[in-house]
Protein backbone atom coordinates (compact mmCIF):
# COMPACT_ATOMS: atom_id res chain seq x y z
CA UNK A 1 0.00 0.00 0.00
CA UNK A 2 1.09 3.17 -1.07
CA UNK A 3 0.69 6.82 0.73
CA UNK A 4 -0.67 9.62 -1.53
CA UNK A 5 -0.38 13.19 -2.02
CA UNK A 6 -4.00 14.26 -3.34
CA UNK A 7 -5.07 17.82 -5.46
CA UNK A 8 -8.19 17.73 -6.44
CA UNK A 9 -10.51 20.02 -8.44
CA UNK A 10 -7.30 22.23 -9.44
CA UNK A 11 -8.77 25.02 -11.60
CA UNK A 12 -6.70 26.77 -14.37
CA UNK A 13 -7.62 28.99 -17.29
CA UNK A 14 -6.13 27.69 -20.69
CA UNK A 15 -5.56 27.80 -23.98
CA UNK A 16 -5.75 23.92 -25.13
CA UNK A 17 -7.77 21.76 -27.86
CA UNK A 18 -7.85 21.26 -31.69
CA UNK A 19 -10.11 24.44 -32.58
CA UNK A 20 -8.86 27.79 -33.13
CA UNK A 21 -11.68 29.42 -30.68
CA UNK A 22 -10.58 27.09 -27.99
CA UNK A 23 -6.61 28.77 -28.33
CA UNK A 24 -8.17 32.08 -28.79
CA UNK A 25 -10.54 32.13 -25.87
CA UNK A 26 -9.43 29.46 -23.59
CA UNK A 27 -11.63 27.40 -21.29
CA UNK A 28 -11.25 26.35 -17.37
CA UNK A 29 -9.52 23.22 -17.12
CA UNK A 30 -10.01 20.97 -14.15
CA UNK A 31 -7.18 18.65 -12.29
CA UNK A 32 -6.75 15.99 -9.82
CA UNK A 33 -3.59 14.42 -9.08
CA UNK A 34 -2.62 11.83 -6.80
CA UNK A 35 0.90 11.16 -6.45
CA UNK A 36 2.24 7.91 -4.83
CA UNK A 37 4.75 9.27 -1.90
CA UNK A 38 6.22 7.46 1.01
CA UNK A 39 5.36 9.99 3.89
CA UNK A 40 6.60 8.24 6.83
CA UNK A 41 9.36 10.92 7.27
CA UNK A 42 7.55 13.57 7.27
CA UNK A 43 4.64 11.70 9.49
CA UNK A 44 7.80 11.44 11.75
CA UNK A 45 9.75 14.66 11.35
CA UNK A 46 6.60 16.98 11.15
CA UNK A 47 8.72 18.81 8.70
CA UNK A 48 7.82 19.80 4.94
CA UNK A 49 11.29 19.38 3.72
CA UNK A 50 9.91 15.88 4.31
CA UNK A 51 7.78 15.58 1.81
CA UNK A 52 6.04 16.48 -1.47
CA UNK A 53 5.16 20.04 -1.18
CA UNK A 54 1.82 19.94 -2.02
CA UNK A 55 1.63 23.61 -2.87
CA UNK A 56 4.64 23.71 -4.96
CA UNK A 57 2.93 20.55 -6.83
CA UNK A 58 -0.26 22.85 -7.58
CA UNK A 59 2.00 25.76 -9.21
CA UNK A 60 3.52 23.48 -11.48
CA UNK A 61 0.24 22.69 -12.85
CA UNK A 62 -1.20 25.55 -13.03
CA UNK A 63 1.89 26.78 -15.13
CA UNK A 64 1.50 23.63 -17.26
CA UNK A 65 -1.67 24.27 -18.19
CA UNK A 66 -1.41 27.99 -18.20
CA UNK A 67 1.53 28.27 -20.32
CA UNK A 68 1.84 26.49 -24.00
CA UNK A 69 -1.57 25.39 -25.47
CA UNK A 70 -2.03 21.57 -26.97
CA UNK A 71 -4.23 20.14 -29.18
CA UNK A 72 -5.11 17.06 -26.96
CA UNK A 73 -5.92 16.95 -22.67
CA UNK A 74 -3.98 13.39 -23.06
CA UNK A 75 -0.63 15.37 -23.90
CA UNK A 76 -1.85 18.00 -20.74
CA UNK A 77 -2.55 15.02 -18.78
CA UNK A 78 1.35 13.43 -19.62
CA UNK A 79 2.85 16.68 -19.33
CA UNK A 80 1.24 16.61 -15.84
CA UNK A 81 2.05 13.57 -15.14
CA UNK A 82 5.83 13.85 -16.48
CA UNK A 83 6.30 16.80 -14.33
CA UNK A 84 5.60 15.11 -10.86
CA UNK A 85 7.46 12.41 -11.32
CA UNK A 86 10.68 14.82 -11.18
CA UNK A 87 10.46 14.76 -7.42
CA UNK A 88 12.88 11.36 -7.06
CA UNK A 89 10.43 10.77 -4.17
CA UNK A 90 7.48 10.48 -6.22
CA UNK A 91 6.89 7.18 -7.36
CA UNK A 92 4.11 6.98 -9.26
CA UNK A 93 1.74 9.48 -10.31
CA UNK A 94 -2.25 9.37 -11.73
CA UNK A 95 -3.58 12.48 -13.20
CA UNK A 96 -7.01 13.27 -14.37
CA UNK A 97 -7.96 16.22 -17.06
CA UNK A 98 -11.17 17.41 -16.75
CA UNK A 99 -12.41 19.34 -19.96
CA UNK A 100 -16.13 20.31 -18.51
CA UNK A 101 -16.94 23.55 -21.51
CA UNK A 102 -15.41 20.78 -24.39
CA UNK A 103 -16.78 22.07 -27.58
CA UNK A 104 -18.83 18.51 -28.05
CA UNK A 105 -22.75 18.43 -29.21
CA UNK A 106 -25.14 17.25 -26.64
CA UNK A 107 -25.65 17.68 -22.61
CA UNK A 108 -22.67 16.50 -21.10
CA UNK A 109 -21.64 16.53 -17.21
CA UNK A 110 -17.37 16.70 -17.76
CA UNK A 111 -15.04 14.62 -20.21
CA UNK A 112 -11.97 14.23 -18.78
CA UNK A 113 -8.95 11.50 -19.74
CA UNK A 114 -7.23 9.80 -16.75
CA UNK A 115 -3.50 8.50 -16.96
CA UNK A 116 -1.33 6.76 -14.51
CA UNK A 117 2.44 6.68 -14.29
CA UNK A 118 4.88 4.41 -11.98
CA UNK A 119 8.67 5.48 -11.81
CA UNK A 120 10.54 3.07 -13.64
CA UNK A 121 11.93 0.34 -11.03
CA UNK A 122 9.96 1.66 -8.40
CA UNK A 123 7.76 -0.53 -6.40
CA UNK A 124 3.85 0.82 -5.92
Amino acid sequence: MSDRISITGLRVHGRHGVFEHERRNGQDFVVDAHLSVSLAAAGASDLVADTVDYGSVAETITKIISGEPVNLIETLASRIADACLLDPRVTGVEVTVHKPQAPVSGQFDDIAVTIARVRPGALR
